[in-house]
């Protein structure tokens, strides 16, 4: 006599992502880039802000404060020379800017970048898209607005990251568990990010 067969329990596992998912996960990385950052910055101690670099006496290093500006302030000059219909936030003097302040100035350079990569990346027809050419800076080639400006601007981010998690060490300070290693706990950034999709 033939066994019975058990009735098959729907698959709990996610659909394939498909090839035109691709730049939509992109857009959605920046975001949880910019979540990325801000996990680090509301979870910085206040006194390793302005600590001065290992290297300070040499004339070397930037302070994490810095650091941080840097990143915001280079948002900006790629905003400015990419995208000057979009508003651009203000920029901040790594002199004075606050925990706080730069806070939330990276909030809102991060917004304007995944505005400006779903202009690129999401539009179908390319001759629509009001950003045509990504610009780095007077110092450096344009390039066609694209995947490879995602890739930049990401990793210009994911640089300077490292190096703000082992700086604060370094100068004997530590983050918390759940911020230093939540860079890579991408659902809960997707999430801390707004986003109602999964990394996929």
């Amino acid at each position: 006599m033939a066994a019975k067969l058990k009735p098959s329990k729907p698959s709990r596992r996610r659909p394939l992502s498909t090839q035109a998912d691709i730049p939509v996960v992109l857009v959605e990385m920046f975001a949880a880039n910019g979540a990325m950052n801000d996990l680090l910055l509301a979870n910085m101690n206040p006194k390793a802000w302005r600590a001065p670099h290992p290297l300070h006496k040499r004339g070397e290093g930037r302070t994490i404060a810095a650091i941080f500006v840097h990143m915001h302030n280079c948002n900006l000059n790629w905003i400015r020379r990419t995208a000057p219909h979009l508003k651009c936030p203000a920029p901040l003097d790594p002199d004075r800017a606050t925990l706080a302040q730069t806070r939330a100035a990276h909030k809102k350079s991060n917004a304007v970048l995944v505005a400006m990569l779903k202009d690129v990346l999401l539009t179908p027809d390319p001759a629509k898209r009001k950003i045509q050419r990504y610009s780095r800076g007077s110092w450096s080639q344009e390039w066609p607005a694209g995947a490879t400006m995602f890739g930049y601007m990401f990793a210009h981010d994911a640089h300077h990251r490292g190096q703000i998690i082992m700086l604060v060490r370094e100068l004997g300070f530590r983050l918390p568990v759940h911020a230093a290693y939540g860079v890579w706990h991408w659902e809960k950034l997707w999430k801390a990010a707004g986003l109602t999709t999964r990394p996929r």
